[in-house]
């Protein structure tokens, strides 16, 4: 039974050009002990689903037009902000992309830590504190007795992301949504990371959504993926599925991008694959499939009809008129 399930979210914002529909119908489910990967280029919304989820949607100038969110039985577009507020950092909590907006520059790091555990296990002060220094030497800082008393423009990037994912780990939630986690960390802080989040699935039994655009990502920690474009999702799988068995032009140009360290006859090297075109602007995105540009298997009913998600096997959707045929691409 699902834990944690987005229902036909929509998400407008008005802007100078018009209204921008950023998330259209968005439709996933994460289970207890599930890692769900979100997977996609720049601005196709993997980020503003993660923050609907969470209830923070700036509006104005956002709006979250319909659909629902449940935790549970409860449904978190309909909850008040005092409830919210209740629910991040105990029940979800996230690992934002920008440590350095993200944290505040006039508390030290510590502070900021142990100030959630203060906020939602009405702990004392005092053991707060030491809790935040666990936390800290779990992530990896060294000397965390003493880096918890920096604040964040004394610590570097990678040390300030660390921070952030010490802080949303540090109640012991329910979901954990970690919105690319790693950008700023070296390749073995990276996989100390992963292992972390590996960890807290296992031990805890915790559901993640991990954000990202890395398939290696995806192929080394995922159970389930989710695939976006142009704030819709077009394709849901297993990993395992995803990875070799693709069924929409979009995810097989995701995969087919990734370079493969795999020996070629007379040692010729084979030029990367590359999707062509790029993501439309959201306020122009016509009545049809908004990959329709950039897709090698185009039809004119592509230009006037949007493909609903279609179910083409155990556990895969897809959303693609090319394949209403049940044709494989």
């Amino acid at each position: 039974m699902a834990l944690l399930e987005v229902k036909d979210l929509v998400v407008d914002f008005a802007t100078r050009a018009g209204k921008a529909r950023v998330l259209d119908h968005v439709s996933l489910s994460v289970e207890p002990g599930e890692i769900l990967g979100i997977v996609g280029e720049s601005g196709c919304g993997k980020s503003m689903t993660a923050l609907s989820i969470l209830g923070l949607v700036p509006s104005p100038p956002g709006n979250v037009s319909g659909g629902a969110v449940y935790l549970d039985d409860e449904n978190l577009i309909e909850a008040s902000e005092a409830r919210m507020r209740q629910i991040r950092g105990k029940d979800i909590s996230m690992i934002f992309q920008e440590p350095m907006t993200s944290l505040n520059p006039v508390f030290s790091v510590g502070e900021q830590i142990a100030e959630g555990l203060r906020l939602h296990e009405s702990i004392s002060s005092a053991r707060a504190r030491t809790k935040a220094i666990e936390m800290i030497r779990a992530v990896g800082i060294p000397e965390p007795e003493l880096r918890s008393k920096n604040y964040p423009h004394q610590m570097s990037g990678g040390m300030r992301q660390r921070i952030m994912i010490a802080m949303a780990l540090a109640c012991g939630p329910r979901v954990l949504i970690a919105d690319e986690p790693t950008t700023a960390l070296d390749v073995t802080v990276q996989a100390q990371i992963f292992d972390l989040l590996k960890a807290l699935q296992q031990q805890n039994n915790t559901a993640i959504i991990l954000i990202t655009h890395d398939m290696g990502v995806i192929a080394q920690l995922c159970d389930h993926v989710a695939v976006m474009y142009a704030g819709r999702v077009i394709e849901t799988s297993t990993t395992e599925t995803i990875l070799s068995a693709p069924r929409h032009p979009y995810t097989q140009g995701l995969i087919a991008c990734v370079p493969h360290l795999e020996e070629n006859p007379g040692d010729e090297r084979k030029p990367l694959m590359e999707i062509e075109g790029v993501v439309p602007p959201l306020t122009e995105l016509g009545a049809g499939c908004a990959f329709a540009p950039r897709c090698a298997r185009h039809m004119p009913v592509c230009d006037d009809q949007k493909p609903v998600m279609t179910d083409y096997g155990p556990s895969h959707s897809v959303a693609c008129l090319a394949l209403a045929d049940g044709d494989a691409p």
